[in-house]
């Protein structure tokens, strides 16, 4: 893939298994959100192909299937939590009792008449993902969705997304923060534009002989070096 004449990621193939939470980790920089906005269908690939549900990624068909949390919240400021996403429900048609279920599910609930413009950034990335949820997305896409979440919330989120999975979603989650890697079902993870590697957070530390993610990490870094 190219961005600006340059490219920033080469070699990519990966597969992100139905009904998981997939990890997408690495330091900032390496081509996540790039590699993210690819499979959402707003990066344009030089070569190759990236298939979404069985279709090419950014097909007309995928709109309502395919959720995309950005790491900048997309709200609007001068409407209070429920009025924006009422107003994203309205433009994704998404049923009316779809307002309440995803300000539940983000913990929203006592923030519901506040303007978003005077929320914390925390508060306002999770008004965004109440919005990715909204409707019957088949598969969520979220750029470092735990960002400037305190440790309780980041907990809460965490067991969203376990829950979510269990429903049939499935989730592709990235992060720069390694302890979060355990959490995941199945990990990707990148460094500098390319993929190391791809298996179980399990299955990592156990062929790399460690006991964290980080240094399993550390480990697969000196063996491509």
């Amino acid at each position: 893939m190219v961005r600006g004449g340059t490219t920033v990621l080469a070699g990519i193939d990966v597969d992100v298994r139905p009904g998981t939470v997939t990890g997408l980790l690495g330091p900032s920089g390496c081509g996540k959100t790039t590699l993210m906005r690819a499979i959402v269908g707003t990066q344009i690939v030089a070569s190759g192909s990236v298939i979404v549900l069985g279709r090419p990624a950014g097909h007309p068909s995928l709109r309502r299937e395919v959720a995309y949390g950005s790491q900048k919240a997309s709200v609007y400021d001068d409407l209070t939590v429920t009025q924006n996403v009422r107003y994203f429900a309205a433009a994704l048609g998404a049923p009316p009792k779809d307002v309440e279920r995803v300000i539940d599910e983000v913990d929203l609930r006592k923030f519901t008449d506040r303007l978003a413009g005077q929320l914390s950034g925390g508060q306002r990335s999770r008004v965004s993902l109440a919005v990715a949820l909204l409707g019957t997305p088949k598969l969520l896409i979220l750029d470092e969705p735990t960002v400037g979440l305190d440790p309780v919330l980041r907990e809460n989120l965490w067991a969203l997304f376990s829950r979510l999975t269990d429903s049939g979603l499935t989730l592709l989650v990235s992060s720069h923060v390694m302890d979060e890697a355990e959490r995941c079902d199945e990990l990707i993870l990148m460094r500098e534009g390319r993929v190391l590697t791809q298996d179980s957070p399990h299955a990592l530390m156990e062929r790399t002989g460690t006991n964290t993610m980080d240094r399993a990490f550390l480990r697969l870094i000196a063996e491509a070096a």
